[in-house]
């Protein structure tokens, strides 16, 4: 029975506490949503400055729901939409490559006017800026002709008043501000999955993790009751023997076994990241330990009801040893899913169908740097079935089979 003590004190022991659970967690969580909201993001959105997020998209126009003016020709049904610094009013960029001058007054040259290359006339004055002589243009701004020379040519957009269609203006397309939208890319999960070919790999590794994870159940359940409960000559120093593999590295294991799956035919073939791993001296060892916990009158009472020994095993042990199989399902689970090292080995790089998760995330970090958005998608749903597992198996990890069976 647990006192819960009470005065301002612990009321500020108790605030101070949750405060601190509450930051730890957040800052556990928020990687996390971070490449969550990535991975629905657009390749764009990703590079914006200041970042967000929000997932966000361009908002656009249809362009049949415009009265544009005779001489733009929109190939695109869909067009962007803008914003200028010294206006509210949203403008639809209608040409995104045109060719533009910009234009500095006579007597401002610090100021830059934009217009389109084929705005304004020849005065047929020459100025001289800089050491260099360039010829003066008559251009008009605000309805009034002002004087001013040409300084560069570049590329740029036309844009369209929504309001206005006859207020045009010609900018550089870096130098507005898009207008945003909410607008998370689900698409990038289908495209990460078909065009990528994640989805072979996700296949291979569910079907390796479900049969290792399986294989290492059985196993460790019928190795487990043996050592705890079947007496037979040496089988202290067997135990002892086996549980001892545990300590020997994987790397040193690495090219015998490479040698023996070279051997029975299974390389580039998932037997070979399936048969080896079926077998764990850990999951034993943990449910040897768990039987051991067991009372033995629980299954003294069953023998005197004539139950056989296979019997007792999978009708009375293995219900009861239900945390430390759920243990043990979670440990293999994390294990084979994020496997990476083995099949770099054993699977053949050019054999794209033989590829495992961890493998088509590597090859997708490389060949698709660029597209971050389709990186944390693959990443996402690598991640999501060992969270998942993880939170369903959990309460699993402080159950008492022992006071369990005695109820």
């Amino acid at each position: 029975m647990s006192v819960r003590r009470k005065g301002p004190r612990a009321t500020i022991v108790r605030v101070f506490t949750y405060l601190s659970l509450v930051s730890v967690a957040v800052v556990v969580i928020f990687p996390f949503v971070v490449a969550f909201a990535t991975s629905t993001k657009n390749n764009q959105d990703i590079f914006n400055y200041p970042p967000t997020l929000i997932p966000q998209e361009p908002q656009t126009v249809d362009a049949t729901e415009l009265l544009l003016p005779d001489d733009v020709d929109v190939s695109d049904e869909s067009l962007p939409l803008f914003t200028f610094p010294d206006s509210s009013t949203r403008f639809a960029l209608v040409d995104n490559d045109i060719s533009v001058a910009e234009f500095r007054p006579l007597d401002d040259i610090d100021r830059i006017i934009r217009l389109d290359v084929s705005s304004g006339d020849k005065t047929g004055d020459v100025v001289t800026i800089d050491g260099d002589e360039e010829d003066v243009f008559a251009i008009e701004v605000d309805g009034t002709t002002i004087e001013a020379y040409r300084s560069r040519l570049t590329s740029g957009g036309r844009f369209v008043s929504l309001d206005d269609p006859a207020d045009e203006r010609v900018e550089l397309v870096n130098l507005v501000e898009p207008v945003q939208q909410f607008g998370p890319r689900l698409e990038n999960f289908e495209e990460v999955l078909i065009d990528k070919n994640l989805g072979r790999s996700l296949t291979n590794t569910v079907l390796v993790t479900i049969v290792v994870v399986s294989g290492q159940i059985v196993t460790s359940i019928l190795g487990g009751y043996a050592f705890a409960r079947i007496k037979f000559k040496g089988r202290g120093p067997l135990f002892l023997l086996y549980l001892g593999s545990v300590m020997v590295p994987f790397v040193v294991l690495i090219i015998p076994l490479f040698q023996l799956m070279l051997q029975v035919g299974w390389l580039d073939n998932l037997s070979a990241l399936i048969i080896p791993f079926m077998f764990s001296a850990y999951g034993t060892f943990l449910m040897r330990q768990f039987f051991i916990s067991i009372p033995v009158e629980i299954e003294e009472a069953a023998l005197l009801d004539n139950a056989s020994r296979w019997k007792i095993l999978w009708r009375i042990m293995v219900p009861l040893a239900r945390p430390a199989i759920a243990t043990l399902a979670t440990f293999g689970f994390l294990y084979a899913w994020n496997s990476f090292f083995w099949p770099l080995v054993i699977i053949n790089s050019g054999n794209p169908d033989g590829r495992v998760l961890s493998l088509a995330l590597s090859t997708l970090g490389g060949r698709s740097s660029t597209d971050l958005n389709l990186v944390f998608a693959g990443a996402m749903i690598a991640m999501t079935p060992p969270i998942l597992v993880f939170l369903f198996a959990q309460r699993y990890f402080v159950e008492n089979s022992a006071s369990s069976g005695l109820k």
